[in-house]
């Protein structure tokens, strides 16, 4: 015989936004990744943040190391950098700071915009080892990833300019994904890439045999410049940034003369 049913009221599980078993579960994958697009939208949307420049580099670069050399010329750069942008008078131009949020080269790029008084973003992913936000990051603009593929969106998707400071996989990773895109044209917008350390890049990676065995054209080699000093980056970065994001303005599709200039840079 069924069971009696009882006069007490039934008990539901919370609502499906607040049921950390299910957002954390496999059936919540995809609302876990939309978060990590739509948390850091909110805040640069708040911030006013509409472009970065990227700092690459790694995590292992000590200011008082063998490589501090170049610790304390990422910072010197992001300075500069963060100091120019902050003179620019369209507050919707502003090249802020960006780095992965770890130690090392990026710790030295955060680090450097705010002595210049800048904000600074750190786009943090939790790793095993090394990777915990430094204490230089703009507290509304650090965000912690699960995803890489997020956080290399948003890499991607505000930049104007990268920096690559010498680094080890991550930067390699980082730096074969922002010049594939910029090969094959799936960036909608010019963006000026720097290899800081061309001793170090040049003996790393030999472009020139890609060249050579036919696997790049040699105007490829046109989608970076090399740097050895911050007076050369900045010069760099300065002259790319103000030919095809200030004077003329970036283009915007017809469709896209009402959008918040956020959604301008398409990856």
């Amino acid at each position: 015989m069924p069971k009696a049913r009882s006069d007490k009221p039934q008990t539901c599980p919370s609502v499906a936004y607040r049921n950390e078993e299910f957002l954390n579960g496999r059936d919540g994958r995809s609302i876990r990744i939309l978060s990590e697009y739509l948390q850091p939208l909110s805040h640069f949307r708040e911030a006013m943040v509409h472009d970065t420049v990227v700092f690459f580099g790694s995590a292992r670069t000590e200011e008082d190391g063998p490589m501090g050399r170049y610790y304390l010329e990422a910072r010197e750069l992001a300075r500069r950098v963060t100091e120019w942008s902050d003179s620019l008078t369209d507050a919707q131009r502003r090249f802020v700071v960006t780095t992965g949020g770890g130690p090392g080269i990026m710790e030295a790029a955060n680090r450097g915009a705010i002595d210049a008084g800048g904000k600074t973003i750190g786009l943090n992913i939790g790793l095993p080892f090394e990777q915990e936000p430094n204490p230089y990051i703009t507290p509304e603009l650090c965000f912690e990833f699960h995803y890489f593929f997020m956080r290399k969106f948003w890499f991607a998707y505000l930049a104007k300019a990268l920096v690559v400071f010498p680094g080890g996989f991550g930067t390699l990773d980082e730096l074969s994904e922002l010049l594939t895109l910029a090969q094959t044209r799936k960036l909608e917008k010019r963006i000026v890439i720097i290899l800081y350390g061309s001793s170090f890049w040049k003996e790393v990676l030999n472009f020139e045999a890609l060249v050579k065995y036919g696997m790049i054209s040699k105007e490829d080699l046109d989608l970076f410049e090399y740097a050895d000093d911050p007076d050369t980056a900045l010069a760099i970065l300065r002259d790319g940034l103000t030919e095809h994001w200030l004077k003329p303005e970036a283009p915007i599709h017809k469709e896209e003369e009402e959008t918040p200039a956020i959604a301008r840079s398409r990856v």
